[in-house]
């Protein structure tokens, strides 16, 4: 099987709230929906946390580049 990446998981997320609106499921397909909804938001995250370490804002200092690691405070949020 193929290694999941981040785009399928969100992807597959997607589809699982989709279902889980629906109301069409009875409430023991829904929590199987929702427990493998959460591990994929499990997945999801750790692979955001893995960017996010890789991630450096490139600075201008004295004249000389420096890397700097990224903040949350640098994102914008």
């Amino acid at each position: 099987m193929a290694k999941k990446t981040f785009e399928q998981a969100l992807a597959r997320l997607e589809q699982i709230t989709a279902e889980l609106e629906s109301h069409e499921l009875s409430l023991e397909k829904s929590l199987e929906k929702f427990n493998e909804g959460m591990a994929l938001v499990n997945f999801c995250n750790s692979r955001l946390d893995e960017a996010k370490s890789q991630v450096e804002l490139l600075l201008h200092k004295d004249g000389n580049l420096v890397g700097v690691p990224f903040t949350e405070e640098d994102g914008g949020n």
